[in-house]
């Protein structure tokens, strides 16, 4: 099936007539994206209000599931998160700094809006690949006023994000007992001499675990070597607390939510301008 102009008009009339269809239909995109910035402005702004600092903090009880091997609470003082005041200078710009009729500007900003959010979201998400995620490089719980208990050298308390909770991980740390050199994946590489031992583990706990080995561990990460402190260790045990966040929950849902109606504008821009996602 096709269509035809009638009456008939040369190619070049034709060419022209698709160029100020498509500059009317992209003006048109970018009256109606200015009328939407507000709305995706305040989503993130609530955002940001279930994340502020409250005056007695949120706090959240930790328990382990149906034992009491961990049990406490933690008091989330601020956990306000940069990315999100990002996402507001870049909406602030796309309407007031900006040219806001100037199609391949405006486009620019929404990549970068929509990539912000996107890497907000997989924070939330947590994981080895996300700032912080790496227990054994962002030693942030090295002070002990992190979490205000006494500092072990063989104890590491982790702290990250879940889509809907605070994650503590605690960690009990022993050497590597292995002549060579791990990295941090597992695997081995040839080393003419072994790294640092870790401070506090004295001789006389290296003997009782030459003597009185341990059962050997179960968990994810039993088969690892980290790079931690500056010595080669391994997780002879290891704990997971979550406490659930409301907050959270909520904020996941509404970045969601924003970061949708992102990548719809994103794409309407896209297929006027020509260009791709």
């Amino acid at each position: 099936m096709s269509a035809q102009v009638w009456p008939p008009i040369s190619h070049e009339q034709l060419i022209k007539e698709e160029e100020d269809s498509l500059a009317a239909e992209l003006e048109w995109l970018l009256e109606a994206l200015q009328d939407a910035l507000p709305s995706l402005k305040s989503g993130l702004e609530e955002c940001l209000a279930l994340l502020a600092p409250q005056e007695s903090g949120t706090t959240l009880a930790l328990s382990t599931h149906r034992s009491e091997t961990v049990k406490g609470f933690v008091t989330r003082l601020s956990a306000l998160l940069t990315f999100l005041n990002q996402a507001l200078d870049i909406i602030d710009i796309s309407t007031w700094t900006g040219d806001p009729k100037n199609g391949s500007f405006i486009s620019g900003q929404l990549r970068l809006l929509g990539d912000i959010i996107n890497e907000a979201k997989a924070i939330m998400n947590g994981g080895e690949e996300v700032v912080g995620g790496k227990w054994w490089e962002d030693d942030f719980n090295g002070d002990e006023t992190d979490l205000n208990l006494p500092v072990y050298p063989t104890l590491s308390p982790h702290i990250t994000l879940t889509p809907s909770s605070l994650l503590l991980t605690i960690r009990t740390l022993v050497p590597d007992p292995s002549a060579s050199t791990h990295n941090t994946t597992g695997t081995s590489t040839p080393s003419s001499a072994s790294g640092p031992s870790l401070t506090g583990l004295s001789l006389r706990t290296r003997l009782t675990q030459i003597l009185a080995p341990m059962p050997a561990p179960t968990h994810d990460e039993a088969d690892r070597t980290f790079l931690y402190r500056g010595a080669e260790v391994k997780v002879r045990n290891k704990v997971r607390v979550e406490a659930q966040d409301p907050s959270l929950m909520a904020v996941g849902a509404k970045l969601s939510a924003v970061w949708r109606e992102v990548e719809g504008w994103r794409g309407r821009m896209a297929i006027v301008m020509g260009e791709d996602m």
